[in-house]
């Protein structure tokens, strides 16, 4: 079983690197995968106003989904450093306390989506026709918190080791489940956008169960009692890790949701538009998140061996394959994107040229600034691996700036396409951040260590 496990610290790093991402971009394609069936099947059998409810909840769910990221994430820098380094007693610890500090995490989490669904569902002014169906669809999301924060934390545990094999293999599972089940809730049973979620959440709770049964067979994690007992140094570090994380992904939401703010002023065929391309978000960054993921483990492992030149070189190749992917999805999308787009649009032929106009154009001005958001990606995870994980926060605090500002003052000199632009602003800002803070560190590194 220790076959997936993959030491980053030998080997030439762009293969580790690729080789590594190909797993979790198999796996990011089958959770999109899921992810865009249940936007097919609430667009085309539930109609624009029901894509539209999904659409005005979304970057509500993304910010719960991105402080538990984050969270899970903070962990994992410091389980694949002392995997790095070889601390195996230190690892058991850390994953105890991880998954302890998870589950109080979690528990909190879910109470505090359940009071805010409404009231942020209001401030927002979502519009009134579908106000009830994004809150249905947030309630059951929230409800499931405790097995999302689950799978995250496994998924986590597992990259930190170099496996990203068994998170693909739990994600296909996941994503057939998903499908078979969307098309049985909401076609079969009649269940709406509530069968949608819950088809979801069933998913991720079996490729939790994937995860864990993986888990239980590794060698050197068999987890004692005390390995689960709280240590304050730990519990502090892992915080120091997991929350500016949390907080970082917290604030682009919260950017996110402000941008969703000002889109509800301009309808639902105009929100149905924008959340159909906004579901492609995920297949546009399915790569750069990936490369993110390889980076955090292999720039972990490395500082943990004390190998600070393998850092570079690593940095180097993940943007060399950064830029040739971003390249490659930016032309297949401007290409192929009407096609794709046209899955999740349903209505009259004059209601769906409208929502069509939008949601391309949208798609294109993405398409295009596609290399800026791959930077963006690389750059901050590298950073992370390396413990930092304060600067890629004050990034998060460009981004939510940047954001902000651009959907706010564009849409005064350019209309309602502004809008559009907001988000690439928003990853020029975060880059100007990352970069400088990159070669800050690296600099500090360099200096402190001998190269290996």
């Amino acid at each position: 079983m220790a076959s997936h496990i993959k030491n980053m610290t030998e080997g030439k790093p762009a293969r580790l690197l690729l080789t590594f991402s190909l797993s979790l971009v198999a796996g990011n394609v089958f959770q999109q995968l899921y992810t865009v069936v249940d936007t097919m099947v609430v667009g085309k059998y539930l109609g624009v106003g029901a894509l539209a409810a999904v659409g005005a909840s979304d970057w509500l769910n993304w910010l719960m989904l991105g402080v538990i990221q984050g969270l899970t994430q903070g962990f994992g820098i410091k389980m694949a450093q002392e995997f790095g380094a070889g601390r195996e007693d230190d690892l058991r610890k850390s994953v105890g306390s991880s998954a302890v500090l998870s589950a109080l995490s979690a528990v909190a989490l879910m109470v505090l989506g359940q009071l805010a669904a409404r009231p942020v569902l209001m401030l927002l002014q979502t519009p009134a026709e579908i106000m009830e169906y994004s809150l249905l669809y947030l309630r059951i999301m929230f409800a499931g918190v405790p097995i999302v924060m689950l799978y995250n934390l496994l998924a986590c545990i597992l990259r930190s080791f170099g496996d990203s094999r068994t998170p693909l293999n739990a994600m296909i599972v996941a994503s057939l489940t998903n499908i078979v089940l969307d098309y049985l809730f909401v076609m079969g049973f009649a269940w709406g956008i509530a069968g949608a979620a819950a088809a979801t959440l069933i998913a991720q709770a079996v490729s939790s169960v994937f995860c864990f049964w993986y888990i239980k067979k590794i060698t050197f994690l068999k987890m004692a009692k005390g390995d689960f007992q709280l240590q304050k140094d730990r519990t502090i570090r892992l915080f120091l890790l997991g929350l500016p994380m949390a907080f970082q992904n917290g604030i682009i939401a919260i950017g996110g949701m402000i941008v969703q703010f000002v889109v509800n002023g301009y309808g639902v065929i105009f929100i149905a538009g924008f959340t159909a391309t906004n579901k492609l978000y995920g297949l546009l960054e399915i790569a750069a998140t990936s490369y993110g993921y390889a980076m955090v483990t292999y720039v972990g492992q490395n500082l943990g061996a004390g190998k600070i030149e393998r850092i570079r070189s690593g940095m180097r190749a993940a943007m060399g394959i950064a830029m040739t992917t971003s390249i490659f999805i930016a032309l297949s999308m401007l290409l192929l994107g009407k096609y794709i787009l046209g899955l999740f649009i349903s209505g009259t032929p004059e209601v769906v040229e409208q929502t069509m106009q939008i949601a391309y154009f949208y798609l294109a001005v993405m398409s295009v600034c596609l290399p800026i958001l791959y930077v963006l990606h690389v750059t901050r995870s590298a950073i992370q691996g390396m413990g930092n994980t304060v600067l890629p926060m004050l990034s998060g605090v460009a981004e939510f700036i940047m954001r902000t500002l651009s959907v706010i003052l564009l849409p005064m000199l350019m209309g309602e396409r502004g809008i559009f632009f907001a988000e690439i602003a928003a990853w020029m800002g975060a880059d100007v951040v990352l970069l400088t803070s990159y070669f800050t560190v690296m600099k500090s590194l360099m200096s402190i260590r001998r190269p290996a």
